[in-house]
């Protein structure tokens, strides 16, 4: 199915660049991949992958208060790091700016309101595409979620349509599983239309939080899971944290960091200042019963026979995360994507050099059984 008049033709293999600052706000991750067919056809390999940190005063800037006039320079500021970002991805794979037909650029979210939550739902990501294509001298096709949030979906979760393409197996179900600010699950099979996909809940995000508040800023996060290891789970904390609303919401359904960024810390903060790595240690245990309650509710009933789940984004590089995980989703089998041939890294940057690729010819990639939409629609904005 396509909706717009191509770009280019699907026969031929494409060159995209993805670029992703996911809600961790730690780096810039971009991908090179070679894109061939389209839809139940379309095939993609990974060329580069690179993740260039961001300043560390940047990222304070980002993560703290905002007014139209600091947004508009966060806007342009971060668009060069991602034009730097995908010159090395090209640079990397001994490709030139000539041969890439496409820069996807998610951007970096800075407020997503899904529909059911109070106000106009709405969704802003800024890292401003006319800044990429000027410095790299390559098309960028930006603003994935939008569309879909027009057509009455949540805009996210994206990546199922990744997850379809690329890692689906036609003997079995398979969850695939991301751990980045906010975790999201995705279920494929052999058709798109079967795929169950959305948030879990709390990522990394709060771990992160109580990570810079617990080192006073020398650690960005629960490095090698040395601060929760510190720590005890506090019940009646993680007690409460469970009872968040958002957790009881059916599918379709998605998170920000506004119901799990720094608010949350600060409140759990209030609760137990002297007790920094007690609340590092409830913090992870929220995220791993948070994403074992959401597979016992809402997809065991549904796929009582999933071959395994595959865990991608920053949770995998924390060895207490994994191994909690792995211990409380017994007898499922919980591997890391890598054991599919696909480094997990690069998994959500590449999602975006998919949807640009798929934006070239014309063909809708959101996931409407993910997302809530009421139709597949084309994904992105061109500027050329």
């Amino acid at each position: 199915m396509r909706l717009h008049p191509p770009l280019t033709d699907s026969r031929q293999p494409r060159l995209c660049v993805g670029l992703l600052s996911g809600t961790s706000v730690d780096a810039v991750e971009a991908a090179l991949c070679e894109v061939t067919g389209t839809g139940d056809s379309v095939r993609l390999r990974l060329l580069s992958h690179v993740s260039v940190p961001f300043p560390r005063e940047l990222v304070a800037r980002v993560l703290g208060p905002q007014d139209a006039g600091s947004l508009s320079q966060l806007n342009f500021e971060l668009a060069e790091h991602f034009a730097d970002a995908a010159r090395q991805a090209m640079a990397r794979a001994g490709v030139t700016p000539e041969q890439v037909a496409a820069i996807g650029s998610h951007g970096q979210t800075m407020a997503h309101v899904p529909p059911g939550a109070d106000g106009t739902p709405s969704t802003l990501q800024i890292g401003e595409p006319a800044v990429i294509a000027e410095r790299t001298g390559v098309p960028v096709i930006s603003d994935f979620r939008t569309r879909d949030m027009a057509a009455g979906g949540h805009g996210a979760p994206l990546v199922p349509y990744l997850d379809w393409a690329v890692f689906r197996s036609r003997e079995a179900p398979r969850a695939l599983l991301n751990i980045g600010g906010i975790g999201n699950v995705s279920v494929v099979s052999a058709r798109l239309e079967d795929t169950l996909a959305f948030d879990t809940g709390p990522g990394n995000m709060a771990l992160d939080g109580l990570a810079r508040r617990v080192t006073q800023g020398r650690l960005a996060c629960d490095m090698d899971g040395t601060l929760s290891r510190r720590g005890r789970v506090i019940p009646e904390l993680l007690a409460e944290l469970l009872e968040h609303p958002f957790l009881a919401q059916p599918p379709p359904r998605s998170a920000g960091r506004e119901s799990f960024g720094e608010v949350l810390v600060e409140r759990m903060w209030a609760r137990h200042p002297e007790r920094p790595y007690d609340l590092v240690a409830t913090a992870l245990e929220f995220t791993v019963e948070s994403i074992a309650q959401s597979y016992e509710t809402w997809l065991l009933p549904r796929f009582p026979r999933l071959e395994g789940m595959y865990v991608s984004g920053g949770g995998t590089r924390n060895p207490s995360l994994m191994e909690r995980l792995q211990a409380r989703m017994m007898p499922l089998p919980v591997y890391t994507l890598d054991t599919l041939g696909f480094p997990e890294g690069a998994k959500e940057a590449a999602l975006f050099a998919l949807l640009a690729a798929e934006h070239l010819v014309g063909t809708p990639a959101n996931v409407p059984s993910a997302t809530g939409a009421r139709r597949r629609v084309v994904l992105g904005k061109l500027t050329p």
